[in-house]
């Protein structure tokens, strides 16, 4: 005899709509636990009339040749959790582009983090430093002008204690203007650099300005000491130093996650730490195997915590929501009934029953889910033996 029971939870999936005419949202995109069926002859004797779910005994899973065992119904608050696969790598990806000329006398090694002010490679003898801003190194700048770069040097010399906010805007023309209290700051700055003849103006090649402190992760090829600086050529490439989560999302399950979601991250080596999703992208990807996927970033709360792991796999629970007082079974105690709706295998000393639950809120991590239906808390259902 045939089984006719399906995946319930995948059949919520599909029509979108959760039992009782309730939208399924993010409880029911979240449901991805695909239900074990725990005898396939329970759906068929369903649908032959063998359980009418009003306490009628049968063999039930028991009669069966599968193996199974029990588990007690209770009430607990039921976190909707869901869990997801992510990649531990250090955040953002950056090429150094060289914009002076002469020839390359240092350069970092491999690894090393180069933060604000400090030479990120040396050009005939002199320092090439870095600044933080996301607007590149395009002209020379000195008194006088105003631009986005110059707010970036701005920014960077008030950072490193060379001048002061009030400073650059005694001129009265902003952040954006390169006054007479930049020029001094730079000059101040390239003496502590060890520039012996410091110049008031910036010149083109002086400075590298990336979003935040590098990570040197690579020399392109050909680059090394000795070789040719010339101006547009790339460098090194970088990363930032600080690690984050990227995952890349099933579309179906975007509604699950957004912005400002705090996570728990489970690292390959067993421990535990936490997190905040930064950003989703509007953009899905898809890769050469053919798979559509929307990239995810999280931003730890311990960074530290992570930073001996490169490309780590990693594990993310994302809680959507709480329900206090959930009569709860798990999972895999669902069966789906042949014509539609959902029930539970009850076993005791009077034999084995079904009962017609409608399932709630899912805890795709621990593997429970919120259900009401004629079922008291202490009753016993039929699940798949370990």
């Amino acid at each position: 005899m045939s089984g006719t029971i399906s995946s319930g939870r995948a059949a919520g999936r599909q029509s979108g709509t959760a039992p009782g005419g309730r939208r399924g949202g993010r409880r029911w995109v979240v449901a991805g636990v695909v239900v074990v069926v725990v005898a396939a002859g329970v759906g068929a004797a369903w649908a032959a009339g063998a359980f009418n779910g009003s306490g009628s005994s049968g063999p039930g899973a028991a009669g069966t040749s599968y193996r199974t065992s029990t588990a007690t119904v209770r009430r607990q608050t039921l976190t909707s959790q869901s869990t997801l696969s992510g990649t531990l790598a250090d955040a953002g990806s950056y090429t150094v582009v060289n914009q002076a000329t002469g020839t390359i006398t240092w350069l970092p090694q491999v690894g090393r983090v180069v933060r604000q002010g400090g030479a990120i490679y040396q050009v005939s003898g002199a320092p090439v430093v870095l600044m933080y801003g996301p607007v590149p190194d395009y002209r020379d700048m000195s008194e006088g002008l105003t631009g986005a770069d110059v707010r970036e040097l701005n920014r960077g010399l008030i950072a490193l204690g060379y001048t002061t906010r009030a400073d650059v805007l005694a001129a009265g023309l902003g952040m954006s203007y390169f006054s007479a209290a930049t020029a001094t700051a730079w000059e101040d700055y390239q003496t502590a650099l060890g520039v012996t003849v410091p110049s008031a103006t910036v010149a083109l090649g002086q400075v590298v300005f990336l979003p935040t402190a590098t990570k040197i992760s690579a020399l392109e090829t050909g680059i090394s000491l000795g070789s040719a600086a010339a101006p547009g050529t790339a460098v090194m490439t970088a990363t930032s130093p600080v690690p984050e989560v990227t995952i890349n999302l099933d579309p179906s399950l975007e509604s699950e996650i957004k912005v400002g979601d705090h996570v728990g991250i489970l690292l390959p080596e067993g421990s535990h730490t936490t997190g905040v999703v930064s950003s989703i992208s509007k953009v899905a990807s898809t890769n050469a195997s053919g798979v559509t996927t929307i990239p995810v970033e999280v931003t730890l709360d311990h960074p530290s915590v992570a930073r001996s792991l490169s490309s780590a796999p990693v594990t993310v629970t994302v809680t959507t929501g709480s329900v206090p007082n959930a009569l709860v079974v798990p999972v895999d105690a669902l069966l789906a009934r042949a014509g539609g709706g959902y029930a539970v295998e009850v076993t005791g000393p009077g034999g084995h029953h079904l009962v017609q639950v409608t399932p709630g809120v899912f805890d795709d991590a621990a593997g429970l889910v919120q259900v009401t239906g004629n079922l008291t808390p202490g009753e016993h259902v039929v699940v798949p033996a370990l």
